[in-house]
């Protein structure tokens, strides 16, 4: 753990350590290997869409235990089956997003591989692929949202990584402080801003009440008022 590091800032000093390989790249290494380059292993995971075999109808999964699958059914059933009675409906043969990534650790390889890292990145929103060249290489099917808060933050945390500070990404508390009868609620140092800008700017007894107020938040205040002003220079 580092002493005010932010979650998000130690899951992108991470990835920011993964090799990160271009789709078109990619691709070209796929056709020239005729299709024998890359398999994709990418496990059932949660929020997948599935066509059931046996069915012969579609849903999508909600959850998963060992090979066992519970899938709500696009008729409104909800059924629990083997992963052998199903496929899983993929858009194309390589993800949405045109980066794959592959991790620049060996030990992060190891859990991906041994400690059920395929099913947990599956989980995660990744589409993982296993290359002799390139070794196990994963992407995102996604494309228009936050990439950290849905898939590179929560595979943090999966992997276990404690790189970060959890004090840091705790919401600062909020200072309440009335002035001319309105209350509001801000963060100390937004507030310090704010009320010292107001002296600042002002004169007179206006100034002595925002000083006031200016005052009180140096001093540690919760609560702060520019009742009972007392004329300070």
């Amino acid at each position: 753990m580092r002493k005010g590091v932010r979650i998000e800032d130690a899951a992108h000093e991470w990835v920011s350590s993964f090799n990160a390989y271009p789709e078109n790249m990619i691709r070209m290494v796929i056709e020239a290997s005729h299709y024998t380059e890359f398999n994709e292993v990418t496990p059932p995971g949660n929020g997948d869409r599935v066509y059931l075999l046996e069915r012969d109808e579609y849903g999508r999964i909600e959850s998963h235990e060992d090979d066992m699958f519970e899938i709500e059914t696009d008729s409104g059933d909800t059924v629990r089956i083997s992963g052998d009675q199903l496929d899983v409906e993929r858009d194309g043969d390589l993800p949405m997003w045109g980066t794959l990534w592959g991790f620049g650790d060996s030990a992060d390889d190891y859990w991906l591989e041994e400690l059920g890292g395929l099913q947990i990145m599956s989980d995660l929103g990744f589409r993982i692929y296993e290359s002799e060249e390139f070794g196990y290489i994963f992407g995102i099917d996604g494309c228009g949202y936050s990439f950290y808060e849905a898939h590179w933050i929560p595979l943090y945390k999966a992997r276990g990584l404690q790189w970060h500070d959890p004090d840091a990404d705790k919401p600062e508390p909020l200072v309440k402080i009335t002035c001319y009868g309105q209350t509001e609620e801000l963060t100390r140092d937004d507030a310090i801003k704010k009320y010292l800008d107001g002296v600042r700017c002002c004169e007179g007894a206006e100034r002595d009440r925002y000083l006031n107020i200016y005052l009180q938040l140096l001093d540690g205040c919760e609560e702060c008022s520019d009742e009972d002003i007392q004329t300070m220079y």
